[in-house]
Protein backbone atom coordinates (compact mmCIF):
# COMPACT_ATOMS: atom_id res chain seq x y z
CA UNK A 1 0.00 0.00 0.00
CA UNK A 2 1.97 2.87 -1.04
CA UNK A 3 1.08 6.32 0.75
CA UNK A 4 1.71 8.93 -2.05
CA UNK A 5 5.06 11.69 -0.92
CA UNK A 6 6.17 12.85 -4.74
CA UNK A 7 4.57 16.07 -6.43
CA UNK A 8 4.57 14.18 -9.44
CA UNK A 9 2.67 10.91 -7.56
CA UNK A 10 -0.26 13.54 -6.44
CA UNK A 11 -0.87 15.16 -9.56
CA UNK A 12 -0.98 11.49 -11.14
CA UNK A 13 -3.51 10.60 -8.63
CA UNK A 14 -5.89 13.87 -8.98
CA UNK A 15 -6.05 13.81 -12.50
CA UNK A 16 -7.37 10.16 -12.55
CA UNK A 17 -9.81 11.12 -9.61
CA UNK A 18 -11.24 14.01 -11.04
CA UNK A 19 -12.18 11.99 -14.05
CA UNK A 20 -15.00 10.39 -11.73
CA UNK A 21 -18.14 12.57 -10.84
CA UNK A 22 -17.81 11.46 -7.43
CA UNK A 23 -15.08 10.94 -4.81
CA UNK A 24 -14.95 9.88 -1.20
CA UNK A 25 -12.72 12.12 1.07
CA UNK A 26 -11.57 11.68 4.35
CA UNK A 27 -8.79 13.48 6.48
CA UNK A 28 -6.50 12.57 9.43
CA UNK A 29 -5.63 15.09 11.41
CA UNK A 30 -4.37 16.25 15.09
CA UNK A 31 -5.39 19.29 17.02
CA UNK A 32 -5.41 18.66 20.80
CA UNK A 33 -2.36 20.48 21.68
CA UNK A 34 -3.39 23.21 18.74
CA UNK A 35 -5.83 25.77 17.60
CA UNK A 36 -5.73 25.11 13.93
CA UNK A 37 -5.88 21.10 13.19
CA UNK A 38 -2.67 19.92 12.03
CA UNK A 39 -3.70 18.12 8.70
CA UNK A 40 -1.33 14.47 8.82
CA UNK A 41 -3.16 12.32 6.06
CA UNK A 42 -5.36 12.95 3.31
CA UNK A 43 -7.96 9.58 2.01
CA UNK A 44 -9.88 9.36 -1.48
CA UNK A 45 -11.21 6.82 -3.19
CA UNK A 46 -13.53 6.48 -6.91
CA UNK A 47 -14.79 3.30 -7.98
CA UNK A 48 -11.62 3.10 -10.19
CA UNK A 49 -9.40 4.97 -8.09
CA UNK A 50 -7.65 5.07 -4.57
CA UNK A 51 -5.26 7.68 -3.14
CA UNK A 52 -3.23 8.22 0.55
CA UNK A 53 -1.94 11.23 0.47
CA UNK A 54 1.12 12.32 2.91
CA UNK A 55 0.50 16.43 3.59
CA UNK A 56 3.72 16.40 5.98
CA UNK A 57 6.25 14.41 3.21
CA UNK A 58 8.74 17.34 2.56
CA UNK A 59 8.27 18.99 -0.55
CA UNK A 60 4.98 18.31 -1.27
CA UNK A 61 2.04 21.04 -2.71
CA UNK A 62 -1.49 20.67 -1.78
CA UNK A 63 -2.17 22.51 -4.63
CA UNK A 64 -3.69 19.88 -7.23
CA UNK A 65 -5.81 18.34 -4.17
CA UNK A 66 -7.50 21.71 -3.48
CA UNK A 67 -8.13 22.19 -7.26
CA UNK A 68 -10.04 19.39 -7.39
CA UNK A 69 -12.03 20.71 -3.65
CA UNK A 70 -13.22 23.15 -6.05
CA UNK A 71 -14.00 21.18 -8.84
CA UNK A 72 -17.68 21.86 -9.69
CA UNK A 73 -17.89 18.67 -12.05
CA UNK A 74 -16.46 16.23 -9.13
CA UNK A 75 -18.99 15.77 -5.88
CA UNK A 76 -17.04 15.67 -2.59
CA UNK A 77 -18.63 12.75 -0.20
CA UNK A 78 -17.49 13.16 3.32
CA UNK A 79 -18.93 11.45 6.45
CA UNK A 80 -19.07 14.33 8.76
CA UNK A 81 -17.48 17.06 6.99
CA UNK A 82 -17.42 19.86 9.36
CA UNK A 83 -13.60 19.53 10.50
CA UNK A 84 -12.54 18.31 7.09
CA UNK A 85 -14.00 21.11 5.37
CA UNK A 86 -12.77 23.85 8.06
CA UNK A 87 -9.15 21.97 7.18
CA UNK A 88 -9.48 22.63 3.39
CA UNK A 89 -10.74 26.24 4.09
CA UNK A 90 -7.92 26.99 6.72
CA UNK A 91 -5.02 25.69 4.48
CA UNK A 92 -6.59 26.01 1.03
CA UNK A 93 -8.82 29.00 1.47
CA UNK A 94 -11.69 27.37 -0.31
CA UNK A 95 -14.91 25.65 0.14
CA UNK A 96 -15.32 22.22 -1.08
CA UNK A 97 -18.26 22.27 -3.59
CA UNK A 98 -20.41 20.26 -4.07
CA UNK A 99 -20.07 18.13 -1.14
CA UNK A 100 -22.65 15.27 0.23
CA UNK A 101 -22.42 14.60 3.65
CA UNK A 102 -23.41 10.93 4.44
CA UNK A 103 -24.03 11.67 8.46
CA UNK A 104 -26.58 13.97 7.54
CA UNK A 105 -27.89 12.29 4.61
CA UNK A 106 -28.40 9.09 6.84
CA UNK A 107 -30.49 10.87 9.39
CA UNK A 108 -32.52 12.18 6.92
CA UNK A 109 -32.91 8.84 5.77
CA UNK A 110 -33.98 7.39 8.88
CA UNK A 111 -30.31 6.09 10.43
CA UNK A 112 -30.81 8.40 13.83
CA UNK A 113 -28.97 10.81 15.32
CA UNK A 114 -25.27 11.21 14.53
CA UNK A 115 -24.64 7.79 13.61
CA UNK A 116 -21.40 6.84 13.26
CA UNK A 117 -19.59 5.86 10.49
CA UNK A 118 -18.52 2.44 11.64
CA UNK A 119 -22.52 1.61 12.33
CA UNK A 120 -23.34 3.61 9.07
CA UNK A 121 -21.05 1.10 7.29
CA UNK A 122 -22.16 -1.87 8.99
CA UNK A 123 -25.98 -0.94 8.24
CA UNK A 124 -25.41 -0.37 4.95
CA UNK A 125 -23.02 -3.07 3.46
CA UNK A 126 -22.58 -5.57 6.17
CA UNK A 127 -18.96 -4.86 6.65
CA UNK A 128 -17.55 -4.58 9.88
CA UNK A 129 -14.21 -1.87 10.54
CA UNK A 130 -11.09 -2.59 12.09
CA UNK A 131 -10.72 0.20 15.20
CA UNK A 132 -7.59 -1.14 16.29
CA UNK A 133 -5.79 1.57 14.25
CA UNK A 134 -8.27 4.57 15.59
CA UNK A 135 -6.26 6.31 18.00
CA UNK A 136 -2.99 6.40 15.86
CA UNK A 137 -0.58 9.37 15.84
CA UNK A 138 -0.85 10.21 12.38
CA UNK A 139 2.10 12.61 12.81
CA UNK A 140 4.34 9.85 13.38
CA UNK A 141 6.18 8.18 10.53
CA UNK A 142 6.68 5.82 8.85
CA UNK A 143 2.97 4.72 9.28
CA UNK A 144 2.25 1.05 9.23
CA UNK A 145 0.36 -1.08 6.21
CA UNK A 146 -2.58 -1.74 8.77
CA UNK A 147 -2.52 1.78 9.58
CA UNK A 148 -3.05 2.82 6.02
CA UNK A 149 -5.46 0.20 5.68
CA UNK A 150 -7.66 1.65 8.08
CA UNK A 151 -7.90 5.02 6.71
CA UNK A 152 -8.44 3.99 3.70
CA UNK A 153 -11.77 2.03 4.72
CA UNK A 154 -12.60 5.37 5.67
CA UNK A 155 -13.08 6.23 2.43
CA UNK A 156 -13.38 2.84 0.22
CA UNK A 157 -17.14 1.81 1.73
CA UNK A 158 -17.81 5.38 2.10
CA UNK A 159 -18.68 4.77 -1.75
CA UNK A 160 -21.15 1.66 -1.10
CA UNK A 161 -22.76 4.12 1.68
CA UNK A 162 -23.01 7.34 -0.66
CA UNK A 163 -24.83 5.27 -2.80
CA UNK A 164 -26.94 3.63 -0.99
CA UNK A 165 -27.85 7.15 0.76
CA UNK A 166 -28.45 8.58 -2.86
CA UNK A 167 -31.13 6.30 -4.08
CA UNK A 168 -32.63 6.32 -0.23
CA UNK A 169 -32.83 10.29 -1.02
CA UNK A 170 -34.10 9.93 -4.36
CA UNK A 171 -36.70 6.89 -3.77
CA UNK A 172 -38.25 9.27 -0.43
CA UNK A 173 -38.42 12.39 -3.08
CA UNK A 174 -35.74 13.69 -0.06
CA UNK A 175 -32.96 15.30 -1.84
CA UNK A 176 -33.60 19.15 -1.94
CA UNK A 177 -33.69 18.41 1.93
CA UNK A 178 -29.87 17.21 1.90
CA UNK A 179 -29.09 20.05 -0.52
CA UNK A 180 -30.59 22.77 2.02
CA UNK A 181 -28.57 21.56 4.69
CA UNK A 182 -25.20 21.31 2.18
CA UNK A 183 -26.06 25.03 1.02
CA UNK A 184 -24.94 25.76 5.33
CA UNK A 185 -22.34 22.95 5.00
CA UNK A 186 -20.50 24.77 2.36
CA UNK A 187 -21.38 28.70 3.15
CA UNK A 188 -18.06 30.60 3.66
CA UNK A 189 -20.01 32.41 6.85
CA UNK A 190 -19.90 28.69 8.51
CA UNK A 191 -16.39 28.64 8.87
CA UNK A 192 -15.30 32.58 8.49
CA UNK A 193 -15.63 33.50 12.63
CA UNK A 194 -14.40 36.29 13.61
CA UNK A 195 -13.27 37.60 16.97
CA UNK A 196 -16.07 39.55 18.06
CA UNK A 197 -18.27 36.52 17.56
CA UNK A 198 -16.55 34.29 19.61
CA UNK A 199 -18.44 34.83 22.33
CA UNK A 200 -21.31 33.56 20.55
CA UNK A 201 -19.44 29.86 21.27
CA UNK A 202 -20.30 30.40 25.19
CA UNK A 203 -23.53 29.30 26.69
CA UNK A 204 -23.63 32.70 28.24
CA UNK A 205 -24.51 33.08 32.14
CA UNK A 206 -24.69 36.69 32.60
CA UNK A 207 -27.41 39.23 34.37
CA UNK A 208 -26.20 42.30 33.29
CA UNK A 209 -25.29 44.43 29.96
CA UNK A 210 -22.25 45.54 31.14
CA UNK A 211 -21.47 41.78 32.03
CA UNK A 212 -22.23 40.61 28.54
CA UNK A 213 -19.81 43.35 27.05
CA UNK A 214 -17.04 41.97 29.34
CA UNK A 215 -17.57 38.71 27.86
CA UNK A 216 -17.75 39.65 24.34
CA UNK A 217 -14.31 41.97 24.72
CA UNK A 218 -13.13 39.18 26.62
CA UNK A 219 -13.73 36.07 24.29
CA UNK A 220 -12.51 38.29 21.34
CA UNK A 221 -9.12 39.16 22.86
CA UNK A 222 -8.57 35.35 23.73
CA UNK A 223 -9.66 34.43 20.16
CA UNK A 224 -7.49 36.25 18.84
CA UNK A 225 -4.63 34.97 21.26
CA UNK A 226 -5.28 31.60 21.12
CA UNK A 227 -4.99 31.88 16.79
CA UNK A 228 -1.87 33.96 17.05
CA UNK A 229 -0.13 31.09 19.25
CA UNK A 230 -2.08 28.65 17.94
CA UNK A 231 -3.23 27.58 20.75
CA UNK A 232 -6.64 25.76 22.22
CA UNK A 233 -8.51 28.28 23.24
CA UNK A 234 -9.13 26.64 27.17
CA UNK A 235 -5.14 26.97 27.11
CA UNK A 236 -5.07 31.10 26.88
CA UNK A 237 -8.35 31.17 29.59
CA UNK A 238 -11.14 28.79 30.46
CA UNK A 239 -14.09 29.84 29.74
CA UNK A 240 -15.57 29.72 33.64
CA UNK A 241 -12.75 32.35 33.96
CA UNK A 242 -14.41 34.83 31.60
CA UNK A 243 -17.55 34.85 33.37
CA UNK A 244 -16.33 34.98 36.09
CA UNK A 245 -13.93 38.14 34.78
CA UNK A 246 -17.47 39.66 33.71
CA UNK A 247 -18.98 39.07 36.70
CA UNK A 248 -15.69 40.88 38.56
CA UNK A 249 -14.68 43.14 36.01
CA UNK A 250 -11.35 43.09 36.92
CA UNK A 251 -9.40 46.93 36.56
CA UNK A 252 -6.09 45.69 37.15
CA UNK A 253 -3.33 43.53 37.98
CA UNK A 254 -4.08 43.01 41.94
CA UNK A 255 -7.87 42.30 41.29
CA UNK A 256 -7.35 39.76 38.16
CA UNK A 257 -4.50 37.99 41.21
CA UNK A 258 -8.03 37.77 43.78
CA UNK A 259 -10.10 35.57 41.17
CA UNK A 260 -9.93 31.80 41.70
CA UNK A 261 -10.32 30.58 37.98
CA UNK A 262 -7.24 32.33 37.06
CA UNK A 263 -3.37 30.54 37.55
CA UNK A 264 -1.65 32.11 40.54
CA UNK A 265 1.23 34.89 39.69
CA UNK A 266 -0.66 34.87 35.96
CA UNK A 267 -1.69 38.40 36.32
CA UNK A 268 2.04 39.63 35.97
CA UNK A 269 1.97 38.23 32.44
CA UNK A 270 2.14 39.78 28.82
CA UNK A 271 -1.20 38.05 27.79
CA UNK A 272 -2.62 39.22 31.63
CA UNK A 273 -2.52 42.68 30.44
CA UNK A 274 -4.22 42.15 27.16
CA UNK A 275 -6.65 40.48 29.15
CA UNK A 276 -6.94 43.74 30.84
CA UNK A 277 -7.12 46.11 28.23
CA UNK A 278 -10.19 43.93 26.81
CA UNK A 279 -12.31 44.72 30.30
CA UNK A 280 -11.00 48.53 30.02
CA UNK A 281 -12.29 48.22 26.36
CA UNK A 282 -15.56 47.24 27.61
CA UNK A 283 -15.77 49.64 30.35
CA UNK A 284 -14.95 52.34 28.23
CA UNK A 285 -18.69 51.58 26.08
CA UNK A 286 -21.07 54.08 26.99
CA UNK A 287 -24.01 52.79 29.07
CA UNK A 288 -26.41 53.98 26.01
CA UNK A 289 -24.74 51.58 23.85
CA UNK A 290 -23.45 48.02 26.06
CA UNK A 291 -25.32 45.11 24.52
CA UNK A 292 -29.01 44.14 25.08
CA UNK A 293 -29.26 40.71 27.05
CA UNK A 294 -30.83 38.59 24.73
CA UNK A 295 -35.11 38.36 24.79
CA UNK A 296 -35.16 34.49 24.94
CA UNK A 297 -32.59 34.60 28.08
CA UNK A 298 -35.95 34.59 30.24
CA UNK A 299 -38.75 31.95 29.29
CA UNK A 300 -42.18 33.57 29.36
CA UNK A 301 -45.08 31.57 31.46
CA UNK A 302 -46.41 28.84 30.05
CA UNK A 303 -43.82 28.28 27.60
CA UNK A 304 -42.24 25.55 29.44
CA UNK A 305 -45.32 23.68 29.27
CA UNK A 306 -46.07 23.99 25.48
CA UNK A 307 -42.03 23.12 25.07
CA UNK A 308 -43.12 19.90 26.52
CA UNK A 309 -45.94 19.45 24.28
CA UNK A 310 -43.56 20.54 21.39
CA UNK A 311 -41.24 17.55 22.11
CA UNK A 312 -43.85 15.10 21.96
CA UNK A 313 -45.27 16.86 18.95
CA UNK A 314 -41.57 16.39 17.39
CA UNK A 315 -41.17 12.71 18.11
CA UNK A 316 -44.54 12.20 16.90
CA UNK A 317 -43.54 13.54 13.14
CA UNK A 318 -40.41 12.16 13.42
CA UNK A 319 -41.21 8.30 13.79
CA UNK A 320 -43.81 9.39 10.88
CA UNK A 321 -41.15 10.54 8.30
CA UNK A 322 -38.68 7.81 9.66
CA UNK A 323 -35.95 10.69 10.15
CA UNK A 324 -34.32 11.81 13.24
CA UNK A 325 -35.62 14.21 15.65
CA UNK A 326 -32.90 15.80 15.73
CA UNK A 327 -32.99 16.65 11.93
CA UNK A 328 -36.03 18.95 12.56
CA UNK A 329 -35.78 20.48 15.14
CA UNK A 330 -32.85 20.91 17.95
CA UNK A 331 -33.99 22.02 21.81
CA UNK A 332 -33.40 25.05 21.30
CA UNK A 333 -35.63 25.64 18.73
CA UNK A 334 -38.34 24.09 20.39
CA UNK A 335 -37.88 26.47 23.33
CA UNK A 336 -38.16 29.41 21.11
CA UNK A 337 -41.50 28.06 19.45
CA UNK A 338 -42.62 27.82 22.43
CA UNK A 339 -41.91 31.43 23.70
CA UNK A 340 -41.69 33.29 20.72
CA UNK A 341 -43.76 31.44 17.97
CA UNK A 342 -44.34 32.57 14.74
CA UNK A 343 -41.25 34.94 15.42
CA UNK A 344 -38.81 32.61 16.28
CA UNK A 345 -35.88 33.28 13.63
CA UNK A 346 -34.81 29.35 14.53
CA UNK A 347 -34.01 26.63 11.44
CA UNK A 348 -37.06 24.53 12.05
CA UNK A 349 -38.93 27.10 10.66
CA UNK A 350 -37.68 27.51 7.49
CA UNK A 351 -36.99 25.20 4.29
CA UNK A 352 -38.73 21.91 4.28
CA UNK A 353 -38.12 21.77 8.44
CA UNK A 354 -41.03 24.26 8.26
CA UNK A 355 -43.14 22.28 5.70
CA UNK A 356 -42.56 19.01 7.63
CA UNK A 357 -42.59 19.99 11.15
CA UNK A 358 -42.33 23.75 11.62
CA UNK A 359 -45.94 24.68 10.90
CA UNK A 360 -47.30 21.76 12.86
CA UNK A 361 -45.45 23.23 15.98
CA UNK A 362 -46.90 26.70 15.09
CA UNK A 363 -50.39 25.44 14.95
CA UNK A 364 -49.79 23.67 18.14
CA UNK A 365 -48.66 26.86 19.74
CA UNK A 366 -52.02 28.52 18.45
CA UNK A 367 -54.20 26.02 19.77
CA UNK A 368 -55.32 24.75 16.15
CA UNK A 369 -54.41 21.15 16.92
CA UNK A 370 -54.30 19.05 20.00
CA UNK A 371 -52.39 15.74 21.03
CA UNK A 372 -54.33 13.19 22.38
CA UNK A 373 -54.23 9.44 23.69
CA UNK A 374 -56.23 7.08 21.65
CA UNK A 375 -56.00 3.20 21.83
CA UNK A 376 -52.53 3.60 24.00
CA UNK A 377 -51.34 5.65 20.77
CA UNK A 378 -50.44 9.91 20.80
CA UNK A 379 -51.95 10.94 18.08
CA UNK A 380 -52.57 14.55 16.50
CA UNK A 381 -56.10 16.31 16.32
CA UNK A 382 -57.00 19.55 14.32
CA UNK A 383 -59.39 21.71 16.79
CA UNK A 384 -60.33 23.75 13.68
CA UNK A 385 -61.99 20.59 11.57
CA UNK A 386 -63.61 19.18 14.49
CA UNK A 387 -65.25 22.69 14.99
CA UNK A 388 -66.59 22.68 11.43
Amino acid sequence: MNLITKQSDLEAAIAAIAKSDFVTVDTEFIRETTFWPELCLIQMATPETTALIDPLARGIDLQPFFDLMADERVLKVFHAARQDIEIVFHLGGLIPHPVFDTQVAAMVCGFGESVSYEQLVQKVTGARIDKSSRFTDWRRRPLTDRQLEYALADVTHLIDVYRHLKDELEREDRAHWLNEEMEVLTARSTYELHPEDAWKRLKVRVRKPIELAIVREVAAWREREARERNVPRGRVLKDDAIFEIAQQGPRDAEALARLRTTPKGWERSAAAQGLLAAVGRAFAIPKEELPKLPRHSQPQEGSNAAAELLKVLLRLVAEDQGVAAKVLATSDDIDRIAAEGERADVAALHGWRREVFGEKALRLVRGEIALKFNNRRITVFDLLEAAE
